[in-house]
């Protein structure tokens, strides 16, 4: 491991271990706020030593800072061969992320049951993160007995919600006058929400009195929280082993959100045919570019155009799977064909293992 990247990953689990002791103390004081703070700072590092051991820079050339908690998520899930994330784990820490703000910049309430999600789930995913990128196990780094420990674990995120939804509605109610406290917990399931939906920006206030008033009028919480409805827990083993994972319920898609969306996230649960966000086939994407299907998958090829998931998904219909590009591969591929050497890119092409292209 680079020096560099060491010394990340050290502070990364240094931030991981002190999270679950503040989630694992007797008080409550300062208690949720240490563990969204320590948890996120915990995967920033981590992040960021991850992407330079893949041999990614987590600098932008002339710039003093390293880039953002985002802008990590974006290489670490579409950079090529730095990419060692899933989409259900971006979602998972853009979760944590946006939390972290609210806790850190203002009001936000967590259960028990809804913190020790994180928390477990959060130390699932840093141990899969290790293991993946750099093919170590996390138990060499923690002591046994660094665990999130609960007396009253969820058993999924429909009971979760539907839990936290009904004691919105207990403290909305006339004569409690709990609309502070109501707001805080409010705030932190709509945050939830809106990070699976790719939503950023923290909820105003009058997003969460609408929120209230859905759930005064006992609307149902899928209906309220359709971000969170998209996405289950999913547990394997038990007590010390035990492993939580949140992934998305199966034939729902998730997509990677253009970056500089305003107050976009990087990925989003979405209900929709992907097809028509890669709704461009090989011979489509040759048309707009004035080139042959040959070519044009030469092209792609000397562009790395497949290694971006903004431009490139292979889809299965069936039994057949076709490869798609979205209208952002053609305007890569548009700028790279001025620069480029198209009888030099064509004979790379035709020099190199070829692989049959799908149109």
């Amino acid at each position: 491991m680079k020096r560099e990247s060491r010394l990340l990953f050290a502070k990364a689990v240094d931030s991981l271990v002190l999270s679950i002791e503040h989630y694992n103390r007797p008080w409550d004081r300062g208690r949720v706020d240490a563990v969204l703070i320590l948890l996120d700072h915990a995967f920033e590092m981590l992040l960021k030593a991850a992407i330079l051991h893949r041999g990614g820079a987590i600098r932008k050339p002339r710039e003093k800072q390293t880039i953002g908690f985002d802008e990590c998520l974006r290489k670490a899930l579409s950079g090529g061969s730095v990419q060692f994330l899933k989409q259900e784990q971006v979602l998972q820490l853009q979760a944590i992320n946006t939390l972290r703000d609210a806790a850190q910049h203002h009001l936000v309430d967590l259960s028990e049951q809804h913190l020790y999600i994180h928390a477990q789930a959060g130390l699932t995913l840093f141990r899969d993160v290790v293991r993946a990128v750099f093919d170590q196990d996390l138990k060499v780094h923690l002591p046994p007995r660094v665990l999130p420990l609960s007396t009253t674990p969820p058993t999924d995120l429909a009971t979760l919600f539907q839990q936290e939804a009904r004691e919105v509605q207990r403290l909305l109610r006339p004569g409690k006058r709990r609309k502070v406290e109501a707001t805080a917990k409010l705030r932190a399931l709509a945050i939830v929400d809106g990070a699976m939906r790719g939503d950023r920006i923290q909820p105003t206030d009058g997003e969460l009195r609408k929120l209230g008033d859905s759930i005064s009028k006992d609307t149902r919480w899928s209906d309220v929280f359709p971000g969170v409805a998209a996405i289950e827990l999913t547990a394997t083993g038990a007590g010390p082993s035990l492993d939580l994972r949140i992934s998305k319920k199966e034939g729902i898609p998730i997509q990677l959100v253009p970056e500089g969306t305003p107050g976009a996230s990087v990925v989003a649960v979405h209900k929709v045919d992907p097809l028509g966000f890669y709704n461009l086939g090989r011979d489509r994407v040759a048309e707009h570019l004035g080139l042959s299907g040959p070519k044009t998958t030469a092209l792609i090829r000397h562009v790395k155009i497949r290694d971006d998931a903004e431009c490139y998904r292979r889809i299965t219909i069936g039994k057949a799977s076709f490869d798609r590009y979205s209208q952002k591969a053609i305007e890569r591929l548009r700028e790279a064909k001025k620069t480029a050497d198209m009888d030099q890119v064509w004979a790379d092409y035709q020099s190199g293992p070829r692989r049959r292209a799908t149109a």
